[in-house]
């Protein structure tokens, strides 16, 4: 898989090139930070997943590095989809809610990240903060659109399982909370 770059610091296969770099636009404050954008056969319960890379785990905040694993397929139905085929604007949405959970970790320290990594593996309440949160961040960094769009996407799909469209609802903001989010943003801006 070929591989290519932003700048030194965010790496990401070259099929997804553009759409990485459209959610990395929004994201100023992590122009410095590594970033590695990686396809992985399959990911538990997962789509995607954003984790510090396990050498810079216990380092400090401005020393630390990240990798978004991504799952190469999915499956709908009974059909399997690669993810590279995705709508553009659906694979955005998703990177941008990835690099939410970055900035997320971005402002842990060590130990809270340590017990973070815990918890989101013990807690279902947990899990559901930390994806409202990394939704949250992205709303924040004016990706709504996107977010919206990915959303919208699974909840009004036919094709996907109840199952999965469940987890969605379940632990994710809802449209109307997004909105909510942006409303409240814009009147602070105002």
């Amino acid at each position: 898989m070929k591989i290519t770059t932003a700048n030194a610091q965010h790496k990401y296969p070259v099929s997804i090139a553009e759409e990485a770099k459209v959610a990395l636009s929004y994201y100023p404050e992590l122009d410095t930070i590594p970033i590695t954008f990686k396809f992985k056969k399959k990911i538990k319960k997962s789509t995607m997943q954003a984790q510090p890379t396990f050498g810079s785990f216990f380092k400090s905040r401005k020393n630390r590095s990240y990798v978004i694993l991504m799952s190469e397929r999915f499956k709908i139905s009974d059909t399997v989809y690669k993810t590279v085929d995705m709508p553009k604007n659906i694979m955005i949405g998703w990177l941008g809610h990835e690099l939410g959970h970055v900035m997320d970790y971005q402002n842990r320290t060590k130990s809270n990240l340590i017990g973070f990594g815990l918890q989101y593996l013990f807690s279902e309440k947990y899990i559901k903060e930390a994806e409202r949160c990394a939704d949250t961040f992205a709303v924040a960094h004016g990706m709504e659109k996107y977010i919206l769009e990915t959303k919208n996407f699974i909840l009004n799909n036919a094709k996907l399982s109840e199952k999965y469209k469940s987890r969605i609802k379940k632990y994710y903001l809802s449209p109307e909370e997004i909105m909510q989010l942006v409303e409240e943003r814009d009147a602070a801006v105002k």
